[in-house]
């Protein structure tokens, strides 16, 4: 019994004047161990956590690339044309395609038993794994998506996250009411494309296919789109899955220090504090800091804390 009320007394707490914080594992990119990624999240404090499909597959088997070595500093502006052109070339060539093809063959023979082991190294952390992000796009097949929801049941997550298009959100909303798991959809700032997650409108579409199609709001992506996250989360908090938290300027502008951009995370915070909002606010760690991940991870969660004070 001792043992037990003393791991239960170490466990992590980041639930700060009501408002649940948490991390999504992308912020420690540039590593496929999860056990090294989970006692990042643990020696930082936070209990709740947004897991990447990458990081449970991992676990379970999948065949994974090699992981890309960590950036440095992050120039200023956006990137060039021939920095997009490059990063095109790199997630369309034919290697990119034969891993894709593999990962696809791997999934559809999968075992669910083997994720049992993702869900107990959360577990055992004392951490909350609430939500499973799993990107995906036109490419995808309803095998996949019907996979995707067989394995966030078998984790035991409140939700599903995703970037993709509008399309794929039509395609998902039978699964998702089949399965009765709300998907809550990521935007960035391309508000050129119709198809991609970027405004009001965008949400609101694909929230029209189901009533289980939500939101993954990323504030950050939103300013940068020039639009007000706070009268989003206003409207429509019941659909909401989390917020995603950065610090982007406006108009399209670059990923910043937390508190050097245009993002109100301060004030979006106290919203969630004063409404009692359920769902988490978890960091999203994007721009580059001169710190490893879980540094600047650190710094983020202390941002959050002062904010909330």
């Amino acid at each position: 019994m001792a043992a037990s009320a003393t791991a239960l007394s170490a466990a992590p707490n980041s639930k700060i004047q009501g408002v649940q914080l948490g991390v999504i594992t992308y912020s420690f990119r540039g590593s496929n161990d999860l056990d090294e990624i989970i006692k990042n999240i643990s020696d930082i404090g936070l209990s709740e956590v947004e897991l990447m499909a990458n990081h449970a597959e991992s676990v379970a088997g999948a065949p994974m690339p090699a992981p890309r070595p960590p950036q440095g500093p992050r120039p200023s502006g956006p990137p060039t044309p021939e920095q997009l052109a490059a990063m095109r070339a790199r997630m369309n060539g034919p290697e990119a395609q034969k891993a894709r093809e593999d990962l696809r063959k791997w999934r559809l023979s999968a075992s669910m038993s083997a994720f049992q082991p993702v869900k107990k190294k959360f577990s055992d952390a004392g951490i909350d794994l609430r939500l499973l992000c799993f990107n995906m796009n036109e490419s995808f097949t309803d095998d996949e998506f019907e996979y995707m929801f067989q394995v966030a049941k078998t984790l035991g997550v409140k939700a599903i996250t995703t970037s993709t298009q509008l399309t794929v959100a039509k395609r998902v909303a039978p699964f998702a009411d089949k399965h009765k798991i709300l998907v809550g959809y990521h935007g960035h700032d391309n508000v050129k494309d119709p198809n991609e997650f970027s405004t009001l409108e965008t949400f609101e579409t694909a929230m029209s296919y189901s009533k289980y199609n939500g939101l993954n709001l990323d504030i950050g992506h939103f300013v940068a789109a020039n639009s007000d996250p706070i009268a989003l989360i206003r409207k429509h908090h019941q659909r909401i899955t989390n917020l995603h938290l950065k610090d982007r300027k406006k108009d399209h502008g670059p990923n910043t220090v937390w508190g050097e951009g245009d993002t109100p995370i301060g004030a979006v915070l106290q919203v969630m504090k004063k409404e009692k909002y359920p769902f988490p606010a978890n960091i999203e760690y994007e721009y580059r800091g001169q710190g490893t991940p879980a540094e600047e991870v650190a710094k983020c969660f202390d941002f959050c804390k002062k904010a909330l004070a």
